[in-house]
């Protein structure tokens, strides 16, 4: 777990990314605001000589400047719920544009802007669209342009004839919908960013069992097989719990990619830990994606097949591991150059009671919808081939 932390964040930091999916976001609509509060400033110079209160208008200004930097401040750094601000966001600049009727006469406000300019009276329908997404970006800026409506009393006229409310609601639409894209863009980035956590973490646990565990294992087997008697008892014991182990390091990377909420997972690292001085194993150079479950079935189906091949096959024999991506369906074939398999053998093992065959391959492949082929020759080698729908979208 430590381990895969460490790569989590190592990666995150070779990505340059953050907690934060909108932090890019917020930072830009920050300077946004900075930006109109220059241009409501500007405005204010320029129209301040037709108020009939000019002084009370500076002071909403000055309010403006002061709100702008505060607000700017607490939604770059979040260092305060977000959506606190954004509340108190709308309401400040309710609060500023109902001000208009305080320092100007009917005929100006009913034909003019409102304070602060309405390019300014934008950032809280940017806020709230980011936040919230485009619905409520949308629904705010609609609620906005009635505001602005019913100050400059202009109700009775057609909202579109006026640029307030088409701007307001598309920049509601525009920046809700950049807010959910980067929402969705962080969490792919994150799955990724899991799972080549789990997958350095897999393959370096591998290295190691292979290099103590299962080479331990393997002599043991290979010694209690040739020496024989008793200790053929003790071989059989050591080949099936170094299968075991290798379906293990198989389905850690499983375990360790389940909570990024993904469906799928890559099966070629599945299958490479399988890879040994006599087990060699070809994937393609592009991943090969599976559902969990299938991904781990199958590979315990390929270990069960390459323990036959070590138990059974005649020293020196080795196996050939294939995978193939067809689209709906994978194909991994499991192939070997050993003895084969005498006629009738398979049916005498099941009637023994051996169900290695019948329940660790032919039942695994089954429980898939797939299908498992068998074709083996004595003296002329083994050949499984597997073929598996990939198990993607009906979880």
């Amino acid at each position: 777990m430590y381990r895969n932390e460490v790569g989590r964040f190592r990666a995150r930091a070779i990505a340059g990314t953050s907690n934060d999916p909108g932090a890019p976001l917020w930072s830009a609509s920050q300077a946004f605001r900075l930006i109109t509060l220059v241009y409501a400033v500007g405005y204010q110079v320029v129209t301040v000589d037709n108020y009939t209160n000019q002084r009370l208008s500076w002071f909403f200004v000055a309010l403006t400047a002061v709100w702008s930097g505060v607000s700017a401040l607490l939604l770059a750094r979040n260092s305060v719920p977000r959506s606190w601000v954004v509340i108190a966001d709308q309401v400040v600049v309710i609060g500023l544009m109902a001000s208009t009727r305080l320092v100007a006469d009917h005929d100006w406000y009913s034909t003019h802007q409102t304070l602060p300019t309405t390019l300014w009276v934008t950032n809280a329908v940017i806020s709230a669209a980011i936040l919230r997404g485009p619905l409520v970006g949308v629904l705010t800026g609609a609620g906005i342009a009635a505001v602005s409506a019913v100050v400059r009393d202009q109700l009775n006229l057609d909202l579109w004839a006026d640029a307030t409310a088409p701007v307001l609601i598309s920049a509601g639409l525009a920046l809700g919908m950049a807010s959910n894209t980067a929402i969705r863009a962080h969490d792919q980035l994150e799955r990724a960013i899991r799972l080549a956590a789990a997958t350095e973490e897999r393959e370096r646990l591998a290295r190691e069992v292979h290099d103590g565990v299962l080479q331990v294992l393997a002599y043991v087997r290979r010694r209690g097989n040739e020496i024989g008697g008793p200790t053929t008892e003790l071989a059989d014991k050591a080949g099936e719990q170094e299968v075991a182990l290798r379906v293990l390091i198989s389905e850690q990377g499983l375990g360790a990619d389940s909570d990024a909420g993904g469906a799928a997972v890559d099966l070629r690292p599945l299958l490479r830990t399988q890879a040994r001085q006599t087990v060699s194993v070809s994937t393609p150079g592009e991943p090969v994606l599976v559902g969990r479950w299938v991904g781990g079935e199958l590979a315990a189906a390929v270990a069960t097949a390459l323990s036959n091949v070590e138990l059974h096959a005649g020293p020196g024999a080795k196996a050939y591991v294939l995978l193939e991506d067809v689209g709906a369906d994978v194909i991994v074939s499991v192939r070997d150059d050993g003895s084969g398999i005498p006629a009738g053998r398979l049916v005498a093992a099941e009637a023994e009671g051996r169900m290695g065959v019948a329940k660790s391959i032919r039942g695994r492949i089954d429980a898939l919808g797939g299908t498992a082929t068998l074709l083996t020759e004595p003296d002329g080698g083994t050949e499984w081939e597997f073929q598996v729908p990939t198990g993607l979208g009906k979880e």
